[in-house]
């Protein structure tokens, strides 16, 4: 017979008195302590980002405008040489830190991996960020594949970037087909985005071949979108635009024309098919009623941090809609 140790369980009044410590960053906003995985195909430039944020984080310097932590960094560039990673050091700056480490081979994490990183980190106790690129590369070699196996691996690093408070930040790939939802895109369970902290996936933008977009989800952060682009100069993305800053940038093309339209005409309240007639004429497009009514209702929550809201209602069996704009919403 297993015998059940007591439950650490905490009341509810002591719970809510209970004063924690406020959420710490690798990356203000972004990159919180614990794990993160950054998703991507092969060579859109995954190896390049993470390089140039250890490079950032060790120097203290900001990423895209946002202030970092500044400390020691660890980079496990297991699918490079030392070499290929000085070359693109070359690339990036000519100012490296000492105290941005790089490792070409470590222990699997049935071999060890997670005692590696602890030793590092006892023999540099700043240390703010892990990076293992790639995550594959220091799973056992077996072929289990189940959820169960992808969230006790993940596991394992969990517990040791808690227990030392960093962040250690895997480099995946993504599946081939598409997906509507962005964390299906891991390769992998459903087990890999459920034991991670924060998740991150970069995925190549319709603009041209230099630009993506960097899908940003997670525990401790807000759902966002930054779009990047490649500079070809300096070998580094830069940010092109944040949702959380311009959201509007990130609605499609249909929402957009919505805002424009509202921002003109401030008030509208007749039929949807008188609305999406004035739509259509303002944008020169051919959208039906039912297909920008299902938009409105998909992007509703954007539409009305952007100061646009709706009602819809019916009189007479004639489908109605008073939508307005305010820039004060």
């Amino acid at each position: 017979m297993i015998r059940k140790s007591k439950l650490n369980a905490i009341d509810g009044e002591t719970l809510m008195d209970t004063r924690f410590d406020p959420v710490a960053f690798c990356v203000d906003t972004l990159l919180p302590k614990g794990v993160a995985i950054l998703g991507g195909a092969s060579k859109i430039g995954k190896s390049w980002l993470v390089l140039d944020l250890c490079v950032r984080v060790a120097k203290g310097e900001d990423m895209w405008g946002m202030k970092t932590a500044g400390g020691t960094t660890l980079y496990l560039c297991l699918e490079d040489t030392l070499r290929r990673v000085q070359d693109r050091l070359n690339n990036i700056t000519d100012d490296v830190p000492a105290n941005v480490f790089f490792a070409n081979a470590a222990s699997t994490l049935a071999e060890g991996l997670c005692a590696q990183i602890r030793r590092f980190v006892k023999d540099h106790p700043d240390t703010c960020l892990v990076v293992i690129d790639t995550f594959q590369i220091i799973r056992d070699e077996n072929k289990d594949t189940s959820y169960s196996k992808d969230y006790s691996d993940l596991r394992l690093l969990k517990e040791v970037a808690d227990e030392l408070e960093i962040t250690v930040l895997l480099v995946h790939h993504i599946r081939k087909q598409g997906d509507n939802d962005p964390l299906n895109k891991l390769s992998g369970t459903t087990g890999v985005a459920g034991a991670v902290d924060t998740v991150f996936i970069l995925d190549r933008s319709n603009r041209n071949d230099t630009c993506a977009t960097l899908l940003c989800t997670g525990r401790d952060i807000e759902d966002r979108q930054l779009e990047l682009k490649f500079s070809k100069e300096d070998f580094v993305w830069n940010l092109e635009a944040d949702s959380m800053e311009t959201p509007e940038k990130f609605l499609p093309t249909e929402m957009e024309g919505l805002i424009f339209l509202m921002r003109e005409i401030k008030k509208f309240s007749g039929s949807n098919s008188k609305f999406v007639d004035l739509f259509n004429q303002h944008n020169g497009s051919s959208v039906t009623a039912k297909k920008l009514k299902q938009m409105m209702n998909k992007w509703r929550y954007e539409l009305e941090g952007l100061g646009i809201r709706y009602y819809s209602h019916r009189s007479n069996g004639i489908r109605l809609l008073d939508i307005t704009y305010s820039e004060a919403a």
